[in-house]
């Protein structure tokens, strides 16, 4: 049976909603693959984040060279998914991304880690992009957070 990965994005949910859904799947680490783990988003910034995932028995890992470049974060944003998927292929192949890939692969071997990045649907996000990559031979769930009353 293949190892599973589990993915979430945090937009329209709060940290609570997260971290509980992050413990419900039995995630052992959370692996922020944003490049800049900063958000205006109570909650999500880096030191935040890192704090109440640590209190609910998670480890927390940043990822910064998987994250998307400036260039990829606005084709994101545009909804342009063929633009962040060039930007990003060229991102993943920097040397200090095949090194945090590599390492990625291997802690995703022994636990159970889940990706996190902003967008709710995996689909329009680099973190599926980074999924099939890397670890296309995972079974992947796609975690949702409950959304914001």
């Amino acid at each position: 049976m293949a190892a599973t990965l589990f993915t979430i994005g945090y937009e329209q949910a709060t940290q609570a909603a997260v971290v509980a859904a992050l413990r419900e799947a039995g995630v052992e680490v959370l692996a922020d693959i944003r490049y800049l783990p900063l958000s205006r988003r109570p909650g999500f910034s880096k030191s935040s984040l890192k704090a109440a995932v640590e209190e609910a028995g998670i480890d927390y890992r940043h990822f910064k060279h998987l994250g998307t470049p400036a260039e990829g974060r606005a084709a994101a944003k545009r909804g342009d998914h063929a633009e962040l998927s060039r930007v990003y292929a060229g991102q993943l192949e920097l040397p200090e991304a095949l090194a945090q890939m590599a390492e990625l692969r291997a802690l995703a071997e022994e636990k159970r880690v889940a990706l996190l990045c902003y967008e709710r649907d995996p689909a329009g996000c680099h973190r599926s992009l980074l999924a099939d990559a890397v670890l296309g031979d995972f079974q992947r769930v796609d975690l949702e957070p409950a959304l914001l009353a």
